[in-house]
């Protein structure tokens, strides 16, 4: 077991939405006091951000563990994030987060399993687990193929014959640096320009999603400040083969797609309903960078299930 202290200051929430282009009111150091009954106090770390610091967590615990070999010579090509979003974590409030001793597991496929929480003043403040397969865990049905040239499809638009909303963004080393800092990740582990070394961490394509959701609900006329949306959960499924091929300048196209929301889909048992989003990145040739299930409900709903058993 692997338990590490961390505290995120201001400037890491701020280099970190920066770089992810993520302008959701809750990260601002100024606009958090504009959302309606805001119950954090103040501007929070943003799920991502935990993510990616879990993602540089596990490699150096697999590479202390000599876990990197098991993991090329069995061809475990996805990488899983599987994390749920318990309570919110404040810039300089300490935090610890906590990897139990890997488990290997050969049915119903070779899967290296991890457990991780992270935990703060006594709260629980993120649950999951970080698995390394040979085929995604999530979304993996998916078939994109069908889908016309999406080069030739306009930014934030529906793409044609399909329930997809594309957000376009291109890869920049800088931004993937100041996301790994803001992350209290090590920059220098994934680029050295003496060596000429990049190597784009996994999570960094993935965070990119956030701001597609923001600029998706922005055209919709959605207002952040009187119905904020949190996320509950993320399932991420990241092509490891395609993460090490990625290069300063590529295009990526983000895919969101909207489930509908439904009673059987609900928060925890209880009345509040979930909504669901998929979301993909796909490179230029169309093949799938990563796939992602997000999980947000309305703040606001969250707020009266708490007054309700109080």
């Amino acid at each position: 077991m692997k338990k590490n202290l961390f505290t995120f200051e201001q400037i890491h929430i701020e280099v970190a939405r920066n770089a992810s282009d993520d302008f959701n009111l809750f990260h601002d150091k100024h606009k958090w006091l504009e959302i309606t009954h805001n119950p954090f106090k103040g501007p929070i770390v943003l799920g991502f951000q935990l993510n990616t610091l879990i993602e540089y967590q596990m490699r150096l615990y697999r590479e202390a563990q000599h876990e990197e070999q098991i993991i090329a010579d069995k061809k475990l090509r996805f990488s899983n994030y599987q994390m749920i979003f318990v309570n919110a974590l404040r810039p300089r409030q300490e935090m610890s987060l906590e990897i139990k001793k890997t488990l290997i597991k050969t049915i119903p496929e070779l899967t290296l399993t991890n457990r991780v929480s992270i935990k703060s003043q006594g709260k629980t403040i993120l649950l999951g687990y970080k698995k390394e397969t040979q085929t995604p865990l999530f979304l993996a049905d998916t078939d994109l193929s069908t889908l016309p040239d999406l080069n030739k499809v306009s930014d934030k638009t529906i793409v044609p014959g399909t329930e997809f909303f594309l957000k376009r963004k291109w890869m920049h080393n800088g931004n993937v640096k100041n996301f790994l800092s803001g992350s209290l990740a090590e920059q220098s582990d994934y680029f050295d320009e003496l060596t000429h070394v990049a190597q784009y961490p996994e999570v960094f394509p993935c965070s990119l999603t956030s701001g597609a959701l923001l600029v998706k609900a922005q055209l919709e006329n959605h207002d952040f400040k009187a119905n904020p949306m949190v996320y509950t959960s993320h399932d991420i499924s990241v092509d490891r083969l395609l993460i090490q091929q990625l290069k300063n300048g590529d295009k990526l196209h983000i895919l969101v797609k909207q489930l509908p929301e439904s009673t059987e889909n609900t928060l925890n048992h209880t009345s509040i309903m979930l909504r669901t989003y998929e979301c993909y990145g796909l490179l230029e040739n169309k093949e799938i960078l990563f796939r992602i299930k997000l999980n947000l409900v309305p703040l606001e709903e969250i707020i009266k299930n708490l007054s309700s058993k109080n």
